[in-house]
């Protein structure tokens, strides 16, 4: 149920006027459900299957197998470390661990684009061989 305004006098004479804030929360809350209800099925669905099909591609699974393998490193090289007597720091550990993770996926990554500049440094050497040849 929406208030009415109402008109109040504060203590130096003035009026004051409040609005019922449920009302615009209201309007607002139903303004975004209309617009999400207004878009189709279809578009929410492709691309949540696009997200899906990204994650699934050897690539990002390839990524994140680096990623894990080198954190995972890094938290049993402070581990062992810990046993021959040097007290470890739980944050420490988590802290050098996604350092290695993100440094191990940086190095897959830049190995891949080198690998795709050297294929297609190659494939360009190869058509314009073609040309000449067919020339």
């Amino acid at each position: 149920m929406a208030k009415k305004a109402s008109a109040k006098s504060d203590s130096s004479g003035r009026k004051n006027t409040k609005r019922s804030s449920s009302s615009g929360s209201a309007s607002r809350a139903m303004t975004t459900r209309s617009r999400q209800e207004s878009r189709s099925d279809g578009v929410q669905s492709d691309m949540v299957d696009a997200l899906i099909k990204l994650l699934q591609s050897p690539l990002v699974i390839d990524l994140l197998a680096v990623g894990a393998t080198a954190a995972l490193a890094a938290i049993t090289e402070s581990r062992s470390s810990r046993v021959e007597g040097s007290t470890g720091n739980n944050k420490r550990t988590l802290k050098a661990a996604g350092k290695a993770a993100a440094a191990a996926v940086g190095r897959r990554i830049a190995t891949e684009f080198d690998e795709i500049r050297e294929a297609s440094k190659r494939a360009g050497e190869d058509r314009t061989a073609k040309a000449d040849a067919a020339a």
